[in-house]
């Protein structure tokens, strides 16, 4: 029987394993080891290794439950200093995380893989992906990047796209069917929207004023659903059937915990259409702060 639960996939980006101390004092490792030990024996497939200090990379590798059991993925460094660079980065950030290969290397951005760096970049991740590197090559992408085009123009194996119930625009104009009609793999970030949905309306930060009715109005619906914001979040994600992937990011164990009880709850029968979002300023994390 499928669990939603081998969709989820864990990103490392809040590990803050180059932070001294998490809640309560508690050394960072030892809450990235049960962070990890819990996703695994949970199941989660993916884990997404964001850019960390070297020494933070070498605490990962050593907390990483043995056998390895995620599929790893992994970003470039931006290609402006060439492509040996590049290489030379991978090759080490594989070494310091104490495995020979991965599942996944991605370009950082759209806008590195157009810019003039941008052929020989992908011609080295082709290369690296032929001697056994990675399975897989992809990028990840903003909506304004044209994915379907650049799909078209470089054959990723793998996209890595936000979405959420607040930010339905690749869902709703058919980028992400499309791209996965392709043979693309869909992997979903950014589904709490930087914590947008859990930030009460007269909280939200100025420049978001414009959308606080509307994010007030999807939480009235939440809860009238009998829902919570994480619950809805995670289900509405889960249940995109152009997703083979759903990555979060957690800062404890406790919230490791929860997102699990909260995907492998029933996914809430919500009116998903009602709590898109259209103002542009909500919906692109890069010109905001994440409250």
């Amino acid at each position: 029987m499928f669990s939603p639960i081998s969709k989820l996939g864990l990103g490392s980006g809040q590990f803050g394993l180059d932070q001294q101390a998490g809640a309560r004092g508690r050394p960072r490792d030892a809450e990235a080891r049960e962070i990890l030990a819990i996703a695994a024996r949970s199941g989660l497939g993916v884990l997404e290794v964001g850019r960390h200090p070297n020494s933070a990379e070498i605490t990962l590798g050593q907390v990483l439950p043995k056998p390895q059991p995620f599929k790893l993925t992994v970003t470039t460094v931006r290609p402006d200093r060439g492509a040996d660079l590049v290489e030379a980065e991978i090759r080490g950030q594989l070494a310091r995380l104490g495995v020979s290969s991965v599942d996944a290397i991605l370009a950082p951005s759209a806008t590195d893989l157009f810019s003039a760096h941008g052929p020989e970049l992908w011609d080295r991740l082709r290369k690296l992906r032929d001697e056994g590197l990675c399975r897989q090559i992809g990028v990840s992408v903003y909506a304004s990047d044209d994915p379907v085009g650049l799909a078209r123009r470089f054959k990723p194996d793998l996209v890595q796209a936000p979405a959420s119930l607040l930010d339905q625009r690749m869902l709703i104009d058919g980028t992400l069917a499309e791209l996965a009609g392709m043979g693309v793999e869909i992997h979903l970030r950014s589904i709490f929207l930087n914590g947008l949905l859990f930030l009460p309306p007269d909280r939200a930060p100025h420049h978001l004023k414009a959308a606080a009715g509307r994010i007030s109005r999807a939480r009235r619906l939440i809860a009238e659903g009998r829902s919570d914001p994480l619950q809805a979040a995670l289900g509405f994600a889960l249940s995109r059937p152009e997703a083979s992937c759903v990555l979060v990011g957690v800062a404890s164990a406790a919230e490791m915990s929860a997102v699990v009880a909260a995907a492998m709850s029933p996914p809430p029968e919500l009116d998903w259409d009602e709590m898109a979002l259209d103002d542009p300023d909500a919906l692109d994390p890069r010109a905001w702060a994440a409250a």
